[in-house]
């Protein structure tokens, strides 16, 4: 089967919520009607740098009310494309997680929670949200899917859940800023972000769909370069850096057939053993919560 991949390189305004999902039904309405999948950014609909900002642009997605996912439902469901978005979730107990959303002809199919929130540095996410707790792979029209948000995929274990659970896609999408420069005069932080990806797409032998956004936003200017990763870890195609851009290319899923009778690597995983080595790392170096407590005095 093949699938027409859009990359949405946009960059959001901060905290315009309405702006932004205005930004988002345009660049459907251009791309859509020639796109199976459209990928937008990291916190598409709101933003990155939102500190206190955080409960004003906090939505809910299933509430069928919501005025925001309501729009882009309706326009997924007129131009037929599916569509992945950022935003700020707010659950029933009134806690805010960075989330992604995809959605399929009017219906969420699926909501990815952030699970690591750098608060380090110049990152603050740990501040005003919360950590996702699931790393899960979902079924979509075309196949099975798995969807990350920035530093997630800097870790090597929800990959490689999303793997073991059946994903053929990965779908990954930040708001990562330039930082520093490499001897070449590459940034060094695009090397890091393009080598990982490029890195799991290969390990994995699953295709890589990466949208990082764009713009500048508070003094802080975030790189794009999203680019498209083949299951032999190949570069099928990258956006340009800095500005707002769609890439646009064809998948051909039954590449992830051939590549896995090449390179057997899924079949040859041991789960089992993992969890067997985790159990004994967790319990020896009394990293379990249950374990502290018995022996703290």
């Amino acid at each position: 089967m093949k699938l027409t991949v859009t990359l949405a390189q946009i960059a959001p305004r901060l905290g315009d919520v309405q702006a932004n999902l205005s930004k988002h039904l345009a660049w459907m309405e251009e791309w859509g009607p020639s796109s199976d999948l459209i990928v937008f950014p990291e916190l598409s609909l709101t933003g990155y740098l939102l500190y206190d900002l955080v409960p004003e642009v906090a939505v809910r997605p299933h509430d069928e009310n919501e005025p925001v996912f309501r729009a882009l439902r309706e326009a997924c469901a007129q131009y037929n494309v599916d569509v992945v978005v950022g935003f700020v979730e707010e659950d029933e107990r009134h806690r805010f997680y960075a989330a992604a959303a995809y959605i399929h002809r009017g219906e969420i199919l699926h909501v990815h929670r952030k699970v690591y929130l750098p608060t380090y540095g110049l990152f603050q996410e740990g501040r005003d949200l919360a950590h996702g707790d699931s790393v899960r792979a979902f079924d979509t029209p075309w196949g099975r899917a798995g969807m990350l948000i920035c530093e997630d995929f800097w870790h090597a274990s929800p990959p490689y859940l999303l793997w073991l659970d059946g994903a053929e896609v990965l779908i990954h999408h930040s708001a990562s800023p330039g930082r520093g420069l490499t001897q070449k005069g590459k940034l060094d932080s695009s090397r890091f972000v393009e080598e990982v990806n490029q890195t799991y797409a290969a390990l994995f032998t699953t295709y890589v769909l990466h949208c990082n956004r764009a713009g500048i936003e508070d003094g802080i200017n975030f790189w794009g370069g999203s680019a498209i990763y083949g299951p032999d870890g190949s570069v099928l195609g990258q956006a340009p850096y800095f500005e707002e851009a769609a890439l646009q290319i064809e998948i051909d899923l039954t590449e992830v057939r051939r590549v896995r009778q090449r390179l057997p690597l899924l079949r040859d995983e041991r789960p089992n053993l993992v969890i067997k080595e985790l159990q004994r790392i967790l319990y020896t170096h009394h990293l379990l919560p249950s374990h502290r407590s018995k022996v703290s005095p």
